[in-house]
């Protein structure tokens, strides 16, 4: 059973706004290496489970879609079109700067984060987030406002780290540990920002947690399936 990220930052206790400051200061940090980062430690198998994701948003015309804690806009970027609004919410400003670089000028960016957006209720056909839910002070209370801003009959897409098949675990949990680290340092000059990383991610819920937990948030039609032998896994819900 993994433990709640509410609270910790690393191995150290801390206050969920402390933890808000430093996950900040992270992406702050790596904002211009990011996706370099993302290609080196994921082999760039990260960018297939993205594309897997955004075709199974199934995103339509005149679509209101929210890519939360979408930061550089690699997910926005997939499912941006003319006719329809794709917003890139996010609270690292930073990240959000080299997104507006990189992506269309359909695409929009919005300041805020997965507890608090800036957008009314029940006026948003789809959300996504890849590999942000982990990064929130609350998980909870930010499935909560996703319910808040999805249209009844909206979906949630949940891109996410989760825990490798038992298989491969013992292989995945080395690469995990010993390897990511010391490609923060090389890559991205960042190595505490990705022994934060590992930390996440060992700490995230198990995929059934996490599904309960979106149906109390008032999802339905929950599901998910993994990919590449569990090493990410893709939540799926409905607002109700």
């Amino acid at each position: 059973m993994t433990e709640p990220l509410s609270g910790t930052f690393g191995n150290s206790q801390v206050t969920p706004e402390q933890r808000e400051g430093k996950i900040r200061a992270v992406f702050q940090a790596v904002a211009g290496r990011y996706d370099l980062m993302n290609d080196v430690m994921s082999m760039g198998v990260h960018r297939l489970w993205k594309r897997d994701m955004a075709r199974r948003a199934s995103a339509k015309p005149g679509q209101f879609i929210v890519d939360l804690a979408g930061g550089t806009g690699d997910i926005a970027r997939l499912m941006a079109a003319p006719d329809r609004l794709v917003v890139v919410c996010d609270p690292s400003k930073a990240m959000m700067e080299v997104g507006r670089a990189r992506c269309p000028d359909s695409v929009r960016f919005a300041e805020g984060t997965a507890e608090a957006m800036p957008f009314p209720d029940s006026s948003v056909d789809l959300v996504t987030i890849a590999f942000g839910l982990r990064n929130t002070t609350r998980p909870d209370q930010a499935l909560a406002e996703i319910v808040r801003v999805l249209k009844p009959g909206g979906r949630l897409l949940c891109l996410e780290f989760s825990q490798a098949w038992p298989l491969i675990r013992p292989f995945y949990d080395a690469w995990s540990f010993h390897v990511i680290p010391r490609l923060g340092a090389w890559v991205a000059r960042e190595p505490a920002a990705y022994e934060y990383l590992v930390e996440s991610i060992r700490r995230f819920p198990e995929r059934d947690e996490l599904a309960d937990s979106m149906r109390t948030a008032g999802l339905v039609e929950v599901g998910w399936r993994d990919y590449t032998f569990g090493i990410a896994c893709l939540h799926q819900g409905t607002k109700s």
